[in-house]
């Protein structure tokens, strides 16, 4: 099996694929659970397919969401014949309002749920698309590339696995998928479909790994039935359910179960109201009249005949349920309330939910998850499905995709043990370049696949540095200095003014501090670094040392310099 390891960061000029060659560039989804993005090029034509947002972690303060690097096709935009959306969820379609901003012409392709969402959330930044709905069975052409879609079961409906057909070569994507056998919309991932793209002859077989080290079958949707009509039944007062908001299938097993027990029903959240409304008008979403009122109306209703349905399943911190945990929300919560949680915890987000968890069972909430309750289960296909996908399709090669390495190497374990060469799978990071040559795949290189932060509404103002400043304020603190001195001796002319914020020193500790900042302004002006900069590089270098050597911290410190 062939691995790449090279930076993402490494910017070196590639050369264009030969003619004839087909080239496929991931430019997210591979090493992490999200932003997932890849590009595919062939006689100098892109073809898209997903471009998703990837949810911070607790040490990247500030971020709102991170998005795939568009450098690599920045200037290359008037050369996409399509984005092809494969379903509605954010890690799939959160980056495209990004992408269409460079150029917003470019044609969305997808199912008619998968539209409706993303024209949804265009409207807030002020796009219309340019949009070509799709269903499975449809085959289109983008440019130079030949389209067909199959339905693919996931935790969200109208799911659509794509299979890709050029002159240098085939690539079927599956996107999201599992194989329930029996889902609650009835709509099976279309085995036919693949077995027919293996007929013809797949060369890349891009697949779903983010199950792919579980073993067996992935358990039904309809198998949780019972338990979350038991929770809603039991709960002496509210229950509040916590989910994406586009698990449609996950929210209509609340609806039913809530109706069953005679409880009222209210979403909260922008993107639940919205998302929710969305599939209701679709027909996505079957809401029993008189069971669905407003959120503000339910809070008058008797506690024990009411569910609310609200965002932050994953912790995010502005996210309705992490605001109702801290008590910074109209909705509160006590004794005698449910909160379930109907999701799966995606890698990395673990810290934050646990600690939701927490501050809800400090509350006297009981808290419903997977980890204690059959309540959810994941929309990803295990070892068991992918197995049997690999067997039925026999691809000449394997690009496993969607997941951190652990996933895609359990992925191209599954490949091989199935037959397809050692050398035909490629277990690769963001941003390696893979060319299609001779019926064969192989890294030709490597573009930028860098992380993109957007905070506050703005693309790229925040790096890597600023966000290490950042951890070191919220671990170390900051302390700033204050310095008179002579710029000819290097003198310290008046006592020292130390501010520190956070757990660090007091006044009369920063006393052994001052002879080491004056020794080293004598020893910097001796050898001719006088200048304000770098006098306060200086002091700077000698606190932060004092810090470690001594303390063990590394608080950020500013300071100041001044001409006396």
């Amino acid at each position: 099996m062939a691995r790449n390891r090279s930076s993402s960061r490494n910017k070196k000029s590639l050369s264009r694929p030969d003619k004839g060659v087909l080239r496929i560039m991931p430019l997210g989804g591979l090493g992490e659970v999200g932003r997932n993005m890849a590009v595919l090029e062939f006689d100098g034509r892109l073809l898209v397919i997903d471009c998703g947002v990837l949810f911070p972690d607790p040490d990247q303060p500030g971020i709102d969401v991170i998005l795939p690097d568009f450098a690599p096709i920045a200037d290359r935009l008037d050369q996409i014949d399509g984005i092809v959306l494969t379903h509605g969820h954010e890690d799939h379609i959160g980056g495209v309002p990004y992408l269409l901003k460079l150029r917003p012409d470019i044609p969305l392709v997808g199912s008619q749920l998968t539209l409706a969402l993303i024209t949804a959330k265009l409207q807030e930044h002020r796009i219309k698309p340019v949009t070509q709905q799709v269903s499975e069975g449809d085959r289109i052409k983008l440019g130079g590339f030949d389209c067909e879609f199959a339905a693919v079961n996931h935790s969200i409906p109208d799911g659509l696995a794509v299979f890709v057909r050029t002159p240098g070569g085939t690539v079927l994507h599956t996107g999201d998928f599992k194989m329930d056998q029996f889902p609650l919309d009835d709509r099976i991932t279309d085995l036919r479909a693949f077995a027919r793209f293996g007929e013809e002859g797949v060369d890349v077989f891009m697949v779903d790994s983010t199950n792919a080290e579980v073993p067996g079958f992935t358990t039904g949707e309809q198998e949780l039935g019972p338990a979350i009509s038991e929770v809603i039944r039991t709960s002496p007062r509210r229950v509040i359910v916590s989910s994406f908001a586009s698990h449609v299938h996950r929210i209509q097993q609340v609806i039913d179960a809530a109706h069953e027990h005679g409880r009222k029903v209210a979403f909260v959240g922008r993107s639940m109201v919205r998302n929710m409304g969305i599939a209701r008008d679709l027909g996505y979403l079957q809401i029993p009249e008189g069971t669905l009122v407003d959120h503000r109306d339910l809070m008058k209703m008797p506690d024990n005949k009411t569910v609310l349905i609200c965002t932050g399943s994953q912790g995010e911190p502005m996210a309705a349920l992490a605001r109702i945990a801290k008590n910074d929300h109209q909705i509160k919560v006590g004794p005698g309330d449910t909160v379930l949680l109907a999701s799966s915890l995606i890698p990395g987000n673990e810290s934050s939910i646990y600690n939701i968890i927490n501050q809800l069972s400090e509350l006297g909430t009981n808290v419903v998850h997977k980890g204690n309750a059959k309540v959810h289960t994941s929309g990803h296909a295990s070892a068991g499905e992918l197995a049997y996908c690999h067997n039925i399709i026999e691809p000449r090669n394997v690009l496993p995709v969607h997941g951190e390495w652990r996933h895609l190497d359990a992925q191209a374990t599954i490949a091989k043990k199935t037959g397809v060469p050692a050398e035909n799978v490629l277990v690769v990071r963001d941003g390696a370049v893979i060319d299609l040559v001779k019926g064969k795949i192989q890294v030709a290189g490597q573009v930028s696949a860098r992380l993109v932060f957007v905070e506050g509404g703005q693309v790229d103002a925040v790096n890597d540095e600023t966000l290490a400043e950042r951890r070191a304020l919220a671990e170390d603190g900051v302390v700033t200095i204050l310095l008179f001195i002579d710029p000819k001796t290097g003198d310290i002319v008046e006592d020292p003014e130390y501010i520190s914020k956070g757990a660090l020193p007091g006044e009369d500790e920063f006393e052994e501090l001052t002879p080491k900042i004056q020794k080293a302004l004598r020893s910097a002006v001796q050898a001719g670094r006088n200048d304000q900069n770098e006098l306060e590089i200086e002091v700077a270098r000698t606190v932060t040392n004092w810090f470690r050597r001594g303390r063990r911290t590394s608080p950020v410190v500013i300071p100041v310099v001044v001409d006396a």
